[in-house]
């Protein structure tokens, strides 16, 4: 379990959609300080959290952020992008900038905190993951994310005896820009926020923030026609 009231967190992709929401979430907890990043720190828009310049795939700006905020106890990885590029017609660069945001981002950042966290006695980390780390859309984006996903499961057996908790958030699609063009169901960025530090508090290893998300987990240990109905034709 993780308190939040007088905690020190740091979320990157602070600014806007879900890292707002949780922001926003952090100080109504009782959190003490919350750093929010964003590639513009102007953007950070709440007036208690303190903005830090952040591009999560350059070392040198994440390793900069680290040193900004030495008292992190609690590290929430949100940044993300999703470039809908296509495996098979979409420039390479395309491809690789999911991936280089979704899975390489936040290791680079997780790998920067780890000595902050352990010098503050140990604390969590929160990666969010997609409910499309299990269910493959044909974009990159999903394939980032399966990634990302996999990288919490093995970071999570390696930091735990370094009192390192980390807990997964996966989600479906969020009333957020990033989804402003799907025509599909969307949660409200503040209910996945609540459901995410419901689970950092209650010390959850996973967060399945919506029935959707929930609908896909049960289906994995399935054919994979009861995920994929078109292989079924």
């Amino acid at each position: 379990m993780t308190a939040i009231k007088g905690t020190t967190a740091f979320v990157t992709g602070g600014a806007r959609g879900i890292g707002k929401a949780l922001v926003e979430g952090l100080y109504a907890r009782g959190a003490a300080k919350v750093y929010a990043t964003a590639r513009d720190p102007r953007t950070v828009a709440h007036p208690d959290a303190v903005p830090v310049a952040l591009e999560v795939t350059d070392p040198a700006s994440v390793a900069a952020a680290a040193e900004q905020a030495p008292d992190v106890t609690l590290l929430i990885n949100n940044a993300g992008a999703a470039a809908r590029a296509s495996y098979l017609d979409s420039p390479i660069e395309d491809v690789r900038r999911d991936l280089d945001t979704n899975f390489y981002g936040p290791l680079l950042v997780t790998r920067a905190f780890l000595p902050v966290l352990e010098r503050n006695g140990g604390g969590r980390i929160l990666n969010v993951h997609s409910a499309l780390s299990w269910l493959a859309d044909g974009t990159p984006y999903s394939a980032s994310k399966a990634a990302l996903w996999s990288q919490t499961n093995s970071l999570r057996l390696q930091l735990q005896p370094r009192g390192i908790a980390v807990t997964g958030l996966h989600v479906a699609y969020v009333d957020t820009e990033m989804a402003s063009g799907i025509d599909a169901p969307k949660s409200a960025p503040h209910d996945v926020a609540t459901a995410a530090l419901d689970g950092i508090e209650s010390g959850a290893h996973e967060v399945l923030a919506d029935d959707a998300t929930r609908w896909v987990k049960s289906r994995l240990s399935g054919d994979l026609e009861s995920m994929y109905a078109q292989l079924g034709k």
